[in-house]
C-alpha cells in the first residue's frame, strides 16, 4: 500500500474574505492551498475553520473544499442553522458549480459525466472510478471557452453528488484533467485550477433565494 504524501503549506493569513455574513450563516472564499478542517497530525491544523472560528468562535462546517481548491464555502453560525444546511446538502438543494481549467478540447463541448467513484486504498488518498464498488457520481459540464493556442479549456461545472476529488477524477477520467492536478497527471501548474464559484439555496430561516458568486483568479 502507498500512501502519497503531500505537503502542507498554508497561504499566509491575510483575513477573510467574507462573501456574506448574518446571524445564522456565513460564506467565504478559501484561499487555494489551505485545508478546509485540520488535518491528522499536528502541523495542519492551520485551515479555513480555524481561522473563521478565531472571528466567528460559533461557526460550524457545513460542507468541505480540497486543499487546492479555492472558493466558496459554507459556515452555519449555530446548531439549527447548521442542521438545515446539512439537509439541505444531503438533499441536493444546493446548487453548486465550479470553474476548471483543463487540458485539450473537450468534446462534446456540454454534456454530463456519469462514472461511479470508490477509494483507491492502494494509493491513498486517491480515488479511483470503480464500477464495482464504487458509489453513483455524476458532473455536468459545459465548455466556456476553448484556447487553441494553449490547447486549454475553461469549464464551467456543476456535481450532482459530491464525492471526494469528484471533478478531478471525473475530468481526468475522460481524458482532460484538470491543470495543476499533481494527483490525476494534470499539466504541470502553479497551482490546481479549480475554483468554487457559485452557492445557490434558499435561507434555511427566512427561505429567501440566495445566490452567492466569487470568481476565480484564474
Amino acid at each position: 500500500m502507498v500512501e502519497l504524501f503531500v505537503p502542507y503549506y498554508p497561504p499566509a493569513d491575510t483575513g477573510l474574505e467574507i462573501i456574506y455574513t448574518d446571524d445564522h450563516l456565513l460564506v467565504v472564499n478559501k484561499p487555494e492551498g489551505l485545508l478546509a478542517v485540520p488535518g491528522r497530525s499536528a502541523d495542519k491544523t492551520d485551515c479555513m475553520a480555524s481561522r473563521v472560528q478565531q472571528q466567528f468562535p460559533e461557526a460550524r462546517v457545513v460542507h468541505r473544499l480540497d486543499m487546492a481548491t479555492s472558493g466558496l464555502m459554507l459556515f452555519a453560525r449555530d446548531a439549527d442553522t447548521h442542521r438545515k444546511l446539512s439537509q439541505l446538502f444531503s438533499g441536493r438543494d444546493i446548487s453548486k458549480t465550479y470553474i476548471a481549467l483543463v487540458s485539450g478540447k473537450v468534446d462534446p463541448a456540454d454534456g454530463d459525466i456519469n462514472l461511479p467513484i470508490g477509494r483507491d486504498w492502494l494509493n491513498r488518498p486517491l480515488q479511483k472510478i470503480d464500477y464495482v464498488e464504487g458509489k453513483p457520481s455524476q458532473t455536468f459540464y459545459r465548455t466556456l471557452l476553448f484556447d487553441a493556442l494553449k490547447n486549454q479549456s475553461r469549464l464551467e461545472l456543476k456535481p450532482i453528488t459530491g464525492r471526494t476529488h469528484q471533478l478531478r477524477l471525473h475530468l481526468a477520467s475522460i481524458g482532460h484533467p484538470i491543470l495543476g492536478d499533481t494527483f490525476y497527471k494534470g499539466e504541470i501548474a502553479a497551482r490546481l485550477h479549480l475554483h468554487a464559484r457559485s452557492l445557490s439555496f434558499n435561507h434555511p430561516v427566512s427561505h429567501a433565494p440566495l445566490n452567492f458568486i466569487c470568481e476565480p483568479l484564474f
